[in-house]
């Protein structure tokens, strides 16, 4: 059934309301508070839940919180990341909420509670009245696509949730807490402004299908939202009713991954949509209590994703074929890099695991670092400029497991000064002395 008009003006409205009375108390709160300034929160402001571990699932818990005792002893080797992540908080404090219901769209279901997203390389087919169906165009985004405002409102929330969680967890601040729970309750709890725990609608192509499989890789960045919920556990702002809420949302959109038409097709792609599914339903699975789900599709892993998209040379086929290869290439060792954070998780080791024939995840780091290290040319077809800086945060979260590879050497020339300042350096302990300090 459509929604009337009167039923998205309150919707609106109440998004409003979430605007103006709660990022004017947090702003003032925030104000008042030393650590947006830059100083550390005292010992009494600091959560209840400071003593003990992270529930964490791509980050690791340990390394969390030897981060946050630097930083909380004062000056530290993360002061430049840090202040970098203050400016941020400060920022996520007055954003949002975001909605799906932010939308002038009627979806194909008649429910504006449904998320729904065109396809992004599908533009009009010149020689068809109309343009329908629309055509793919590999690696030209059509600007269509901003016309639908879901993926842009899901991953501002995404955005700010991640940011004001680890904000609070490293330094207790309870404003920042307060306003992640405000966006965590309006994107799934609110009845007025929650997304519909489903991807029917995703990627949808005109003239052609108003969803697809591939449009579930739109929802990867939700297993960030399951470390957010992790990081705000002991905060006074997120209650168990909250915590309770959200697990069921992610059970039921779970549920729907593994059973679905586009879930099941999602599952059987073969290049980095199939990983980035793997890992939703890895994090999804832990967060809801389905350990069996997430071990089974884990141990999948290492013949099901890397002896099959590997190459025992390290290159991936799939991605290389795309008209922006460095680019996917890349995109795809993120996913394997979070499945292998997962794996760290549950005991499963996907960062050394390797075929008989060599192909390993270590291997397709490997076959980029000549382009990424050696500034050799990328001889595959790439349409777009593409930085071999915007490698530093895998670099530095893999260094650790391939030392011998000098990974995080790499990284520090590639990201130079500004290096410094990014926000990995937290999140994979990467300790770095500000020039002041040297």
């Amino acid at each position: 059934m459509a929604h009337s008009t009167s039923s998205w003006t309150s919707s609106t409205t109440r998004v409003e309301a979430y605007r103006d009375a709660v990022v004017a108390i947090l702003l003032i709160a925030a104000v008042a508070v030393a650590g947006i300034s830059g100083a550390a929160a005292p010992a009494s402001a600091q959560s209840p839940a400071s003593s003990s571990l992270p529930r964490t699932l791509l980050l690791s818990p340990t390394t969390l919180a030897g981060v946050r005792t630097a930083v909380q002893a004062g000056s530290s080797p993360y002061d430049e990341a840090m202040a970098a992540l203050r400016r941020d908080a400060v920022r996520a404090l007055a954003a949002g909420p975001f909605s799906v219901m932010a939308k002038a769209q009627v979806p194909p279901s008649g429910d504006r509670h449904d998320y729904m997203s065109l396809a992004r390389y599908y533009w009009p087919d010149p020689t068809k009245p109309g343009g329908l169906p629309y055509v793919q165009r590999d690696g030209e985004t059509n600007p269509e696509i901003d016309t639908i405002p879901d993926k842009q409102q899901m991953n501002g929330m995404i955005s700010a949730v991640s940011t004001l969680a680890l904000a609070f967890y490293l330094t207790g601040e309870e404003p920042s807490a307060a306003r992640a729970g405000v966006l965590i309750r309006a994107w799934f709890l609110d009845p007025a402004t929650r997304m519909n725990p489903n991807l029917e609608l995703g990627q949808g192509v005109k003239g052609k299908e108003p969803g697809r499989p591939t449009g579930i890789i739109d929802t990867r960045g939700l297993a960030e939202v399951v470390d957010a919920v992790g990081l705000l556990q002991g905060s006074p702002a997120w209650t168990a009713a909250d915590q309770r809420g959200v697990e069921d949302w992610y059970r039921a959109f779970l549920d729907w991954l593994l059973a679905s038409r586009n879930g099941r097709g999602e599952s059987a792609a073969t290049n980095n949509h199939g990983v980035w599914y793997d890992v939703q339903v890895v994090s999804m699975a832990f967060f809801t209590g389905r350990a069996d789900v997430a071990q089974r599709t884990l141990t999948d892993v290492r013949q099901k994703r890397i002896a099959k998209q590997i190459e025992p040379d390290g290159s991936m086929p799939r991605e290389l074929q795309r008209t922006t290869s460095a680019g996917y290439t890349q995109f795809n060792l993120e996913a394997f890099a979070a499945l292998a954070a997962l794996g760290d998780a549950a005991g499963v080791d996907l960062w050394r695991f390797e075929t008989t024939d060599g192909r390993s995840i270590r291997r397709a780091i490997a076959f980029v670092l000549p382009f990424v290290r050696d500034g050799r040319p990328w001889t595959r077809t790439q349409i777009k400029a593409f930085d071999p800086a915007s490698y530093y945060a895998l670099l530095i979260q893999a260094d650790s497991h391939y030392p011998d590879l000098k990974l995080a050497e790499l990284a520090d020339r590639l990201g130079g000064p500004a290096s410094r300042s990014s926000r990995a350096n937290l999140r994979f302990g990467r300790p770095m002395r500000s020039a002041t300090h040297r």
